[in-house]
C-alpha cells in the first residue's frame, strides 16, 4: 500500500473522529444550555446533530482528504451531498443489519464484533465516498499521471511483468511446456465417491496438453475407501502418488503436508470433489507463464461461473470477501476459494503457514499479497460436488477466519515490511 494511499485513509479516519466529536458538542449543547431536556426535544437534538455533523464531515473530506473537484452550489446540493448521504448510511445498515448480526451468529466475542464492525463501517464508507461522490471523474477528466497514481495506489496489483501482455499466448504456451513442472495438491478427506473422476479428469486434461506434472493427493486420515483408491490411481497412473497427512486432521493440516512434499516449480491446490474445473489449471498454468508469481482465479467476474452453489453460502461467501476486499483494499473479489496456483519460491516465502483448518484459503493468498509477490486473477467455473458431503463448516470456521484476516492485516501495517520480499532480498545479498 503506498504512502499517499496511507495518508489519504489516515485523514479520513481522523476527519471522521472530529465529526464524531463535533456530534457529541451539538447535543450537548442543545440538552445543556438549549433546553433540549424532555424524550422529544432529545431525540430531535439527535437527530439534528447526526445531520450537521454528517454535512461537517461532508465538507472535512471535500477539503481535507479530496481536495479539489467541482465545487458549483447544484454539484454539491443535488449530487454530492445526497451521494455522500447514502454513503454513509449505506455503511452503517450493513454493520447494522449485516456484519454486526452475521458476526454474533459465529459466535464472535462482543467487543470483537463491535470493533470489526466500527472498521468494516468506516472502510464501507471510505471505499463508497471515494467512488461515487468525490471522485466521479470521467474519462475525459483523467490524464495519464492521474491514472499512473490510481494504478500505484493498489500495488501488488499492478506488479506484472512489462512484456507479460506483449507475449503471445503460443509463446508462453511452447516456453511453459519445455522448462515447467507443475504440482497439484488434493487433500482428501472420505472422498470415496468422487476422488477417482476427480484426479481422472485431470489427468486426461493435463497428459492431452503436454504439460510435465503430478498429482500429489494427501489422504487426510479417511474413514472410508480413500486410501485404497488412491492405491489402485497411483499404481495405474505414473504421476499420480498419494501420501497419508502426518499432522492431525484438518484440510489446513493436509495441504500444508503437501505443499511441503510437491516437487514441481508451481503448485496449484486443486479440490478433490470435482468442484474445480482441470482445464482452469491449463489456464493458470500458461497466465503463471507471463511471469507472475500467482494466479488467483475468481467465480465473481465477468467469464467466471458457479454451478448449484447453495444461496446460504454465496452470501456469506460475497460478504466475507467483501470484507477483506476492504480490508486490504483489493479489486480481487474471490480470496477465500482455495482453487489457486503459486511459484515455489511464493510458498517458501510465505512460510511457515499457521492454520490448522480451511482458513489456509485465507492465509496463502493474503500472505501472498502482502508480502509483495505479484498476482493477476482470471474468471474460473466453480460446480457443486456430486457426492459426498461439504467439509467446511462456516459457523465454526468464522472466528478462525477473522483471525487469519486481522493476523495478515497487522502483519502487512505493523511488521515494517519486515517480511516482505524486498527486504528478505537485502537480507540475503547481506548474509551472502
Amino acid at each position: 500500500m503506498s504512502k499517499p494511499y496511507i495518508a489519504k485513509i489516515s485523514k479520513f479516519l481522523c476527519g471522521g473522529g472530529i465529526a464524531a466529536l463535533f456530534n457529541l458538542l451539538l447535543i450537548y449543547v442543545a440538552v445543556n444550555y438549549l433546553g433540549f431536556d424532555t424524550p422529544l426535544l432529545r431525540n430531535l437534538a439527535n437527530v439534528a446533530a447526526v445531520e450537521l455533523s454528517l454535512i461537517f464531515s461532508f465538507f472535512i473530506y471535500r477539503v481535507w482528504v479530496w481536495p479539489g473537484g467541482d465545487w458549483r452550489p447544484q454539484k454539491i446540493l443535488l449530487e454530492q451531498l445526497p451521494l455522500y448521504h447514502f454513503s454513509a448510511g449505506a455503511a452503517l445498515l450493513l454493520r447494522v443489519l449485516v456484519i454486526f448480526p452475521l458476526l454474533d451468529y459465529l459466535g464472535i466475542n462482543y467487543l470483537i464484533n463491535t470493533l470489526v464492525g466500527v472498521l468494516a463501517g468506516a472502510s464501507i464508507n471510505y471505499v463508497l465516498s471515494d467512488r461515487i461522490v468525490f471522485n466521479r471523474s470521467t474519462s475525459s477528466d483523467l490524464t495519464s499521471d492521474n491514472q499512473a497514481h490510481q494504478t500505484s495506489i493498489y500495488l501488488p496489483e499492478g506488479l506484472s511483468p512489462g512484456i507479460a501482455d506483449q507475449l503471445p499466448y503460443d509463446h508462453v504456451r511452447a516456453s511453459s511446456q519445455a522448462h515447467f513442472k507443475l504440482s497439484i495438491i488434493m487433500p482428501a478427506y472420505n472422498e470415496e465417491g468422487s476422488i477417482v473422476a476427480t484426479v481422472e479428469n485431470i489427468v486426461d486434461v493435463l497428459s492431452r496438453e503436454g504439460l510435465a506434472y503430478e498429482i500429489l493427493v494427501v489422504n487426510d486420515n479417511s474413514r472410508d475407501r480413500t486410501a485404497a483408491l488412491l492405491t489402485e490411481l497411483s499404481d495405474r497412473h505414473a504421476y499420480v502418488r498419494y501420501i497419508n497427512n502426518y499432522y492431525p486432521n484438518g484440510f489446513g493440516f493436509a495441504v500444508r503436508c503437501g505443499l511441503e512434499n510437491f516437487e514441481g516449480d508451481a503448485v496449484a491446490i486443486v479440490m478433490a470433489d470435482g468442484s474445480d474445473a482441470p482445464e482452469d489449471i491449463i489456464r493458470y498454468c500458461y497466465t503463471l507463464q507471463k511471469g507472475f508469481d500467482c494466479v488467483f482465479g475468481s467465480r465473481f467476474i465477468r467469464g467466471g461461473k458457479v454451478i448449484d452453489y447453495p444461496v446460504h453460502k454465496l452470501v456469506i461467501n460475497r460478504l466475507a470477501n467483501l470484507f477483506i476486499q476492504l480490508m486490504f483494499a483489493l479489486r480481487f473479489n474471490d480470496t477465500t476459494n482455495a482453487f489457486k496456483i503459486y511459484r515455489r519460491e511464493v510458498i517458501e516465502g510465505i512460510s511457515p503457514l499457521i492454520s490448522h483448518h480451511f482458513n489456509l484459503t485465507v492465509e496463502l493468498p493474503l500472505k501472498a499479497i502482502a508480502r509483495g509477490y505479484s498476482y493477476t486473477s482470471i474468471p474460473i467455473t466453480w460446480s457443486n460436488r456430486k457426492s459426498g458431503i461439504s467439509k467446511l463448516k462456516i459457523k465454526e470456521m468464522g472466528s478462525r477466519y477473522l483471525f487469519i484476516v486481522l493476523y495478515i492485516w497487522l502483519e502487512k501495517h505493523l511488521s515494517r515490511g519486515d517480511y516482505h520480499r524486498r527486504n528478505r532480498k537485502k537480507m540475503a545479498k547481506i548474509n551472502g
